[in-house]
């Protein structure tokens, strides 16, 4: 498992100090470290259309919708035949996550849900895999009698994203192909809010089931939660869920706000606490936000200037390392705010993924942590039952530079690693 800079070098800690235990590599493979996660499988196709193609085939631009499977493929042909299609790849907002996570960690990561059992050269789900990393494990899915999903990505010249969902087999995962041993033993278990669409569909039940059995491992329990129309329309039974369930919330300001009913994302960020123990919060050109707890005792103040918006303050306690709401004595709420890496791409040409690739950075320093638990239990760092291997300022440079990673490359799927060596990214882990 690796981590870009100084982080690889050093392996998460100097090894060679005292007390310390070295990790050999024999270790190292009978161990599991892996994330899983339940997705609807999608094949992703982007297209570039104008305003009024959204309003012929009444879709709600900046919504992601339901299309019924023939007025999808009817879409499809006439986008096809027009030349406006600009490429067709795996999608999925945990897939992509999960994809990210591989690339990121070169680790393994396992992912749950239904695919078509008939593939063939060419089609979707011949495409879905293709474009999958082969660090992600698909030997779990369940095999559907249905088609591959699809996931119409419409750009239109403004850069604003409209999405025209075709089911297929995307819902079919039955409770059955949840492996409880799978999900007791991962680091992280990641959902969306889309798996939770629609009560009366068999991933509805499989999701519970996997949350239910994450909660009794005690495995942090991931939640993307997609778009602001479906939280909008369901917003107390995705509170409630949240609270129950959800250890780490992702989202963008749309969805903060129809989650929480607040449009500054800071105060949002702080509403948000109240149900997560630790909180994404994407904000477009102006970065990113991490919001968590952490017990007063292990506080730790931050050596950078202190900043004040809505809350004052705010970043204080950014060097600490996030905790679960639930192991803080005297928990304190604890923030950060960073700006886009470089000023962000030159040229964005689509916002697709950029949130999912955060994400995977965020699942890659969950994993880390069960990871050097296990490899130095002696490391002074095991002393505190922290959620994270790092501290939330640390954690937000690294979700910062794989979200201009995933921009920059104009692909919500990462096709490389991050380079080795970074100025700003020299600072170690261990030292934050």
């Amino acid at each position: 498992m690796k981590f870009p800079g100084k982080r690889k070098n050093k392996h998460y800690f100097p090894v060679t100090e005292k007390g310390r235990e070295s990790a050999s590599p024999h270790a190292l493979q009978s161990e599991p470290f892996y994330v899983a996660g339940i997705d609807q499988l999608l094949v992703d196709i982007e297209c570039r259309v104008e305003p009024g193609f959204l309003d012929r085939h009444g879709l709600k631009k900046g919504e992601s919708q339901i299309m019924e499977d023939g007025a999808a493929e009817a879409v499809y042909r006439e986008l096809k035949a027009e030349g406006k299609v600009l490429g067709e790849y795996a999608g999925g907002s945990v897939g992509n996550t999960l994809h990210n996570y591989s690339v990121l960690s070169d680790e393994r990561s396992v992912a749950l849900g239904a695919i078509t059992k008939n593939i063939t050269v060419g089609d979707y789900a011949f495409k879905y895999i293709r474009h999958t990393s082969a660090r992600v494990d698909l030997s779990y899915l369940q095999p559907s009698d249905n088609p591959m999903g699809r996931a119409m990505c419409f750009v239109t010249p403004d850069g604003e994203r409209t999405f025209g969902i075709s089911k297929g087999c995307m819902n079919d995962l039955s409770p059955a192909f949840i492996p409880a041993d799978i999900i007791g033993k991962a680091s992280a278990l990641l959902i969306s809010a889309y798996i939770l669409r629609d009560e009366k569909a068999p991933i509805f039940a499989a999701t519970i089931k996997a949350c239910e059995t994450a909660k009794e491992a005690k495995v942090p329990v991931v939640m993307t939660l997609g778009t602001s129309f479906l939280i909008e329309s369901k917003k107390e039974f995705f509170r409630s869920f949240i609270s129950k369930y959800v250890s780490c919330a992702a989202m963008n300001a749309r969805e903060a706000l129809a989650l929480t009913g607040i449009k500054d994302p800071l105060l949002a960020a702080q509403n948000a606490l109240d149900l997560a123990d630790l909180v994404l919060l994407t904000v477009g050109e102006h970065g990113l936000y991490l919001g968590g707890y952490v017990d007063e005792k292990f506080a730790r103040r931050t050596t950078y200037k202190l900043h004040t918006k809505s809350l004052t303050d705010y970043n204080m306690y950014e060097f600490s390392r996030p905790m679960r709401r639930a192991d803080c004595f005297k928990p304190v709420k604890i923030y950060t705010h960073i700006n886009p890496f470089m000023g962000g791409p030159n040229v964005i040409k689509n916002t697709n993924g950029a949130g999912d690739g955060a994400l995977a950075a965020i699942l890659h320093d969950l994993s880390a942590r069960k990871y050097h638990q296990a490899k130095v239990p002696n490391s002074p760092k095991n002393l505190v039952n922290s959620l994270t291997y790092s501290s939330l300022s640390q954690i937000s440079k690294y979700a910062n530079r794989v979200s201009f990673e995933v921009l920059a490359q104009n692909s919500p799927r990462l096709t490389h690693a991050l380079p080795e060596k970074e100025d700003n990214l020299q600072e170690a882990y261990w030292d934050t």
